[in-house]
C-alpha cells in the first residue's frame, strides 16, 4: 500500500497523464521559477523530478509578480505524439477586484524538452485544461472571473473555446458551459471521455477546508451537464477528523492497465490554527465506475489514507548536494526568475549579490521545498564583503511577507562580521537575539533544524561545535493561513546572497544538506 500524500511539500493543483508505461504529474509553482514542476513514476509510490519546461526568461518572466501569482494549475496532456502544457502567468490576484491572468499553451514531443515557445490563448480566467477529442478537435476550458460580482459569484462559471489542432489558436468564440454546483467557486475544469459521455471535472469551495472535486457529464461537450450523483468525487469537508484534509481540484488518468485514478492536491495542518507550513500536497486514489458515473475505490468521498499502487515506497531520508553535480538544480527554486550564480572549478557556488528579502523583481536564491514535518538542514559558506547592507545566508521562507533568514553581515561597531535573524511576520520586521553574534572571518557553518512547530538556527566555525542562537522559530508562519492575504505557496529552505549598497558581493557555499528527523 502507497500512503499518501504521495508527493510532499508544496505540491498543488495536480494534473495526471499516463503514457506508455510511466505516469506524469504537473504542479503549480506560482511566483518560484523554473515553472512548472513536472514529476514521473512507474509506480505511484517512487516519484522523480523531471526538468522544468519554463526554465529561461523568454519561457516565463514572473518579474514583478505578486507573491502567490505566476503559475497557477498546469495541465498536461498528451495526443498526436506530443505532450501539452497549459498554464496561467498570474500578474494580479489579490489587489483590487482584478485577476491579470494570461493563459498559454506550449507543446514537446519529450516529456524533457525542448518546448515550443508559448502561444498565448486567452486571459478570461484562469486554470485553463487543453481537451483532445476524440474527433481531432481540440478545446480550452477554463474558469471565467467576473469583476463586478461579489465573492464567490466572481467564480462565475466554465468557458469552453474550440481552438486550432495545430495552431492551437482559438477558432471560436468561447461557451459557458457548467455553472458549478451550489458549492460555489468553481474553477480548475479538466475534460475527459468515456463511453460518449463527456465529463468535466472541476475544483470548488475554494483551495483550504471546503475544498472539493466536484463531477458533471454531458453527451454534448456544450452541455447541459448534469452533476454526480455524490456531486463531489473527492472533499475532506464534511469530516473535520481526517488526516487528509483540503481534499480538491483533482484530475484523472486511465493507466496502462485500464486502472483509472484521480490526484488531487490536500494538506497536512501541524497546529491547532489549521496552519500548513508544507503546503497543499499530492494525494492519489484509485477510481472505479458505477452507472458511467466515476467513485473512490472504497466508498465515500473522504480522501484515502493509503491506496494499492505498482509498488512500494523506497524511503530516502539524506540530501547531500553537491554543486558540481548538475542534478542538484532539479530540486532547487529561485524567485521569478533565474538564480544568478557560478560553480567554480573546486565546485562551490557562487551566488550574487542582489535585492532585498522583500523585492518581487530580483531577489537571488536557490531554496529547496521543506518536505518533511521534521528535518535539518545545513550550509557553509564564505564571504569576502565588509558593509552592513551586504550579507549572505540560509533562508527559511514562504513569501516577502513571511520569512527567517540567519544572516552574516558585517558590523562597523564591533569591526567584525556578525550573525542575526532576520524575522517578517505578516510584513513586520524584526531582528533576533536583540545582539549581534561576532563571528570574525573564514568558514561559517550553518544550520537549522526544525521539528512540528518550532525550529532553531545554529552556527559553528571550523571546529563543528555547533552553538545554538536563542530564538525560536514559529514555523506555523510559514504557511497559506497564517499569510494575509491568504496564499498558496508552502515552506521553503536554501541559500540567500543579498547586496543593497552596489550589488558587488557574493558569497561561496560549499554544500547543502537536507535531513529528515524522525
Amino acid at each position: 500500500m502507497i500512503k499518501n500524500p504521495v508527493l510532499t511539500g508544496f505540491h498543488p493543483d495536480p494534473s495526471i497523464i499516463c503514457v506508455d508505461d510511466t505516469f506524469y504529474i504537473a504542479n503549480s509553482t506560482f511566483e518560484y521559477f523554473p515553472g512548472i514542476a513536472i514529476s514521473k513514476s512507474k509506480d505511484l509510490a517512487n516519484w522523480e523530478t523531471v526538468k522544468s519546461p519554463l526554465d529561461n526568461l523568454n519561457m516565463l518572466n514572473m518579474i514583478g509578480n505578486p507573491k502567490s501569482g505566476g503559475i497557477w494549475a498546469p495541465c498536461l496532456s498528451y495526443s498526436d505524439g506530443y505532450f501539452y502544457l497549459v498554464f496561467t502567468d498570474v500578474k494580479n490576484w489579490a489587489f483590487g477586484p482584478f485577476k491579470d491572468a494570461p493563459n498559454y499553451i506550449i507543446k514537446s514531443k519529450s516529456i524533457e524538452g525542448p518546448w515550443s515557445d508559448p502561444i498565448f490563448i486567452n486571459c478570461s480566467g484562469f486554470d485553463p485544461s487543453l481537451f483532445h477529442d476524440d474527433d481531432g478537435k481540440k478545446y480550452i476550458v477554463n474558469m471565467e472571473w467576473d469583476y463586478r460580482k461579489q465573492d464567490k459569484e466572481q467564480f462565475s462559471g466554465i468557458l469552453l473555446t474550440e481552438v486550432d489542432a495545430n495552431t492551437l489558436k482559438p477558432i471560436k468564440e468561447s461557451v459557458k458551459i457548467f455553472k458549478g454546483s451550489e458549492l460555489g467557486l468553481v474553477e480548475g475544469p479538466h475534460l475527459y471521455k468515456r463511453n460518449g459521455y463527456y465529463y468535466l471535472i472541476t475544483a470548488e469551495g475554494g483551495t483550504s477546508y471546503d475544498h472539493a472535486v466536484t463531477v458533471a457529464r454531458s453527451k454534448n461537450i456544450y452541455g447541459p451537464y448534469e452533476i454526480h450523483p455524490n456531486t463531489h468525487l473527492v472533499t475532506s469537508r464534511f469530516n473535520k477528523d481526517l488526516y487528509i484534509k483540503k481534499a480538491g481540484h483533482g484530475s484523472l488518468c486511465k493507466g496502462m492497465d485500464d486502472r483509472w485514478w484521480i490526484a488531487f492536491l490536500c494538506a497536512r495542518p501541524i497546529d491547532e490554527n489549521g496552519r500548513c507550513p508544507l503546503g497543499r500536497e499530492t494525494s492519489i486514489a484509485e477510481i472505479v465506475w458505477v452507472d458511467d458515473w466515476p467513485y473512490i475505490k472504497d466508498g465515500g468521498v473522504n480522501p484515502p489514507l493509503e491506496f494499492e499502487g505498482y509498488g512500494d515506497k523506497k524511503e530516502k531520508k539524506i540530501f547531500d548536494y553537491r554543486f558540481n553535480d548538475g542534478n542538484f538544480k532539479l530540486d532547487f527554486m529561485s524567485l521569478r526568475k533565474p538564480a544568478e550564480y557560478e560553480i567554480l572549478d573546486n565546485g562551490v557556488l557562487r551566488l550574487f549579490g542582489r535585492q532585498s528579502l522583500m523585492s518581487n523583481h530580483n531577489q537571488n536564491m536557490l531554496l529547496r521545498r521543506q518536505t518533511d514535518f521534521r528535518f535539518e538542514a545545513q550550509t557553509c559558506l564564505e564571504f569576502k564583503f565588509n558593509h552592513f547592507q551586504q550579507m549572505a545566508g540560509i533562508i527559511y521562507r514562504y513569501d516577502e511577507l513571511n520569512q527567517y533568514m540567519l544572516r552574516v553581515a558585517y558590523d562597523e561597531n564591533i569591526g567584525q562580521k556578525c550573525l542575526r535573524i532576520l524575522c517578517l511576520k505578516n510584513g513586520q520586521f524584526s531582528m533576533e537575539p536583540d545582539f549581534e553574534i561576532p563571528v570574525g572571518d573564514g568558514k561559517l557553518y550553518l544550520k537549522l533544524t526544525v521539528k512540528d512547530t518550532s525550529g532553531r538556527f545554529y552556527y559553528a566555525k571550523e571546529d563543528m561545535e555547533w552553538i545554538e542562537i536563542p530564538y525560536n522559530v514559529d514555523v506555523t508562519v510559514l504557511s497559506d493561513e497564517y499569510a494575509d492575504p491568504m496564499g498558496f505557496t508552502g515552506a521553503f529552505i536554501g541559500l540567500s546572497c543579498i547586496d543593497m549598497k552596489d550589488y558587488s558581493c557574493y558569497a561561496d557555499f560549499y554544500y547543502f544538506k537536507y535531513r529528515v528527523l524522525d
